[in-house]
């Protein structure tokens, strides 16, 4: 009996393949996702190592290692003599402070095989004090072919003049790079040491012979390939993407336990619409534990084929994409055929199916055999929990909220130094887990209550609204099934919008406090010549805005007669006018207001206030030298101050003080928009500057943009990655609703007979289908939320939580959108049946 019930059942579902990927298609998307993300990190990694190497593939001798002393100049000249060596390049860079701004100068020959850089524009140096530029170098600094300049660097302390002779191509252009052979960079800079020698032996020669005799010339110094360097360069880039790809498996991971739950909710549904059946098996003898193992064998082979189907699917992605992406210009390398992993995907997915599907699998085999009797071959799903369950849920519920407890008891203090974030996240990371578990075990008990809120507005709308309502109403256990995987991508993604909205208040306002403008002009300790400030405050075209600032370094805190603080040489203050600058709405304040700062009243950043022991009211003297004012502590900063100031005060304080009236600083902004004003602005500044000795610029603006950029692209890889969890539970109110369909005709049929329109009935099923995702969205948004505080602040970061209302009613449409749209085409079919065969039907 029990071969023949399995062979059966296994039989009926091999003769339904469309059934069968349909009960799948969670796994097959999972499946699809765990291989195309094997895939893409090897895409990656190959990519990586193929391109993204910093030494010349003609290399074939490396002197030098970082953490080993360096060679020495007279060791680069001992290896030029050595016999077999075609070519040996002395790789050095150094910081070279010119005029108004400041050069990474790097050697490199210019040409040859050895070369990174190409000349676009004169010719490449060939003597000291001759060097090549960058075109955005040229922009930044004002500089063209012929152009001469001044400047430090190296060992060099007087500054020598620099020529440019020409421009170069290189792989990357940070604004600040020149170059030169390194013979001259040497004799410029008057180095005595370089970073490493890249050697390359002459044709015909021993590469084992060079080295040996390298090694006889240069003793102690270490020698690699450069297939070794080039490898370990490679290898220390596809470290990096490794520890990326650890990232992505965590978040493919809750993807895969979020289609293990669909697959459940699926094969209940499967199984519901075939009791008859099984009851009919029961009555001819076969056993409870025979029809779990015919079950069980069917979600085996559904497991298996949706698990080949999607590793197939993702390998034919995987190497068409990168095909393309070469036929285009890109420079990306194929994968490998990773068998190995193809075989555990598909075991695994043949894993959790089975997994899957033992509850429903249990729950079916108890079906009596008098239910063969029933007319109908479905029976209603059962609308609540047994006690065991509902006592295990409010277990973990409690479980929860107390790891939530002790999350925040472990919270930093706000004047906690030394904070470990490791135990509180571990403890937020355990109540996640617990409240999602809670959530899975108590959810049949929680639809009615949530559906009984977000479904008002459409029962107010009819007859139709009424009946979408009570088909989810009807089926909680199944609505509660599917709204789960929603509500745990919906709190997923809505922790990263909230997180990444948090994480860029922090950077924005790091960056008021670091970069508050484009441009800062600066005089090395010294006082700007008020020319200078005059005609950057003329050049109005380039520049929106000039705010001067003083700048006292010794001032100090008295009270009485009383030095207050640790710090023997006082704070640094500044006059800085916070309400000139655009950026002033960026900073918040741990005590006090900023509108509150003016002539008597002083701003504290979060260090001075500790060490001088005083909080926003205080009143307090302010000292330079032997001058005093009284003033109140307006406002105290929750970390540094603007420009890294400790005081921030009105300018007729430091008046008062004495503090001469040169300005020592200005901030500015470009007027234009994009590289294009920003240049125009730097070319200003450079103008009004003119032969200023002392006097350096600095463009605020480019480190501003690379903390954007940085913080965009972790905020939407974050969402890419958690989006996977979205994309399972769109699949899986999909597949739900066309079994539902299914499961329903003699339901859809009736009410087509009582005059529903198919338009009605397709209307009623699709806005079914969106209400998963109603109730989906609303839990997961009222678990995200909190969450995402906890989150925030357990990382210790000094992030202002902000919840994004815009995006985060965008993200509930989104999802609703996309749960309704997956069951439109289930609605459609339901809706072309006739009624009178709908009613004959015995699903």
């Amino acid at each position: 009996m029990r071969a023949t019930v399995l062979r059966t059942q296994t039989t009926a579902a091999a003769r339904r393949p469309g059934r069968l990927i349909l009960t799948g298609l969670a796994i097959l998307v999972a499946s699809f996702v765990v291989f195309g993300t094997v895939l893409v990190q090897q895409i990656t990694e190959r990519t990586v190592r193929d391109n993204l190497s910093g030494t010349p593939a003609a290399t074939d001798l490396v002197i030098g290692s970082p953490g080993e002393p360096p060679p020495t100049v007279n060791d680069v000249r001992q290896i030029r003599a050595v016999p077999g060596v075609a070519e040996a390049l002395a790789r050095v860079s150094t910081g070279v402070s010119v005029g108004e701004g400041y050069l990474n100068l790097q050697s490199d020959p210019g040409t040859g095989p050895l070369t990174t850089v190409r000349v676009i524009e004169g010719s490449y140096p060939d003597q000291p004090g001759e060097i090549a530029i960058t075109p955005r170098t040229a922009e930044r600094l004002g500089l063209s072919v012929g152009t001469t300049t001044s400047g430090t660097g190296g060992e060099l302390t007087t500054p020598a003049p620099l020529t440019v002779t020409g421009v170069v191509d290189t792989a990357a252009d940070a604004g600040y790079d020149a170059y030169a052979p390194d013979s001259a960079v040497i004799a410029w800079a008057r180095l005595t040491t370089v970073e490493r020698v890249d050697l390359r032996v002459a044709p015909g020669a021993s590469t084992d012979a060079v080295r040996q005799r390298v090694t006889a010339a240069v003793a102690g110094q270490p020698i690699r390939s450069g297939a070794e360097v080039r490898e370990a360069e490679a290898n220390a880039a596809a470290e990096e993407v490794g520890r990326l790809f650890v990232l992505v498996g965590i978040f493919v991971s809750i993807a895969v336990a979020a289609a293990a739950l669909v697959v459940t909710s699926t094969f209940r549904i499967v199984f519901a619409q075939r009791m008859r059946q099984l009851a009919l098996l029961r009555a001819v003898g076969a056993s409870r534990a025979t029809l779990v193992a015919a079950l069980t064998a069917e979600g085996a082979l559904t497991g298996l084929v949706a698990g080949v189907v999607g590793v197939a699917s993702a390998l034919t992605l995987g190497y068409a994409l990168p095909a393309i992406l070469r036929a285009a210009g890109h420079a990306v390398s194929a994968p490998g055929l990773p068998l190995a992993a193809a075989v555990t995907v598909v075991i695994g997915a043949v894993v959790i199916t089975v997994l899957a599907v033992l509850a429903p699998a249990l729950s079916a085999a108890r079906v009596p055999p008098l239910e063969a009797l029933r007319t109908a071959s479905t029976t209603a799903g059962r609308r609540g929990i047994g006690v065991p369950r509902l006592v295990f849920g409010l277990l973990l519920a409690v479980g929860a909220v107390l790891a939530a407890v002790a999350t925040v008891s472990q919270l930093p203090k706000p004047e906690q130094l030394n904070y470990d974030p490791s135990m509180p996240l571990l403890l937020l990371v355990g109540s996640g887990t617990l409240a999602f578990f809670a959530l899975v075990a108590l959810g049949p008990l929680l639809v009615r209550p949530v559906l009984a809120v977000v479904g008002w507005p459409l029962r107010q709308l009819g007859p139709l609204g009424r009946m979408s309502v009570g088909g989810i109403g009807g089926a909680p256990r199944r609505a509660a099934a599917v709204s789960v995987v929603v509500a745990l991508g919906v709190t997923l993604i809505s922790g990263v919008v909230i997180g990444g909205a948090s994480l860029q208040m922090l950077a924005d306002r790091e960056m008021a406090l670091s970069a508050p403008t484009d441009f800062e002009v600066t005089s090395n300790g010294g006082t700007l010549p008020p020319a200078v400030v005059s005609r950057a405050e003329a050049a109005n075209g380039a520049l929106a805005r000039v705010v001067p600032y003083r700048r006292v370094d010794d001032a100090t805190l008295l009270r009485g007669v009383d030095k207050l603080g640790d710090v023997e040489s006082g704070y640094p203050t500044s006059d800085l006018d916070l309400a000139a600058l655009p950026s002033t709405g960026d900073l918040d304040v741990a005590q006090g207001s900023l509108a509150d700062r003016g002539p008597g009243r002083i701003v504290l950043n979060s260090w001075v206030a500790r060490d001088a022991g005083l909080r926003a009211g205080d009143t307090v003297t302010l000292a330079v030298g032997t001058s005093r004012v009284e003033v109140r502590v307006a406002a105290v900063l929750p970390g540094d101050g603007p420009l890294h100031a400790g005081i921030l005060t009105d300018s007729a304080d430091l008046d008062r003080l004495g503090v001469p009236a040169a300005y020592t600083g200005l901030l500015a902004d470009a007027a234009g928009a994009g590289e294009e004003g920003r240049t125009a602005g730097v070319r200003a500044l450079r103008q009004a500057i003119g032969g200023s000795d002392g006097v350096g610029l600095a463009v605020l603006a480019d480190e501003r943009d690379r903390n954007d950029a940085l913080v965009r692209t972790l905020v939407w890889i974050a969402v890419g990655l958690v989006s996977l969890t979205v994309l399972i539970a769109v699949v899986g109110v999909g597949s739900t609703t066309a079994l539902s369909v299914v499961e329903r005709v003699r339901e859809s049929g009736l009410l087509r007979a009582i005059g529903l329109s198919r338009t009605g009935l397709r209307t009623m099923l699709t806005v079914e289908s969106g209400l998963y995702g109603v109730i989906g969205a609303t839990i997961g948004l009222l678990l995200g939320i909190p969450y995402a505080w906890l989150a925030v602040q357990t990382l210790g970061i000094n992030a202002p939580l902000t919840a994004p209302a815009l995006p985060l009613a965008g993200l509930f449409v989104v999802l609703v959108g996309l749960t309704a749209l997956a069951g439109v085409l289930p609605a459609r079919r339901a809706s072309r049946v006739s009624p009178v065969v709908a009613l004959g039907a015995d699903n």
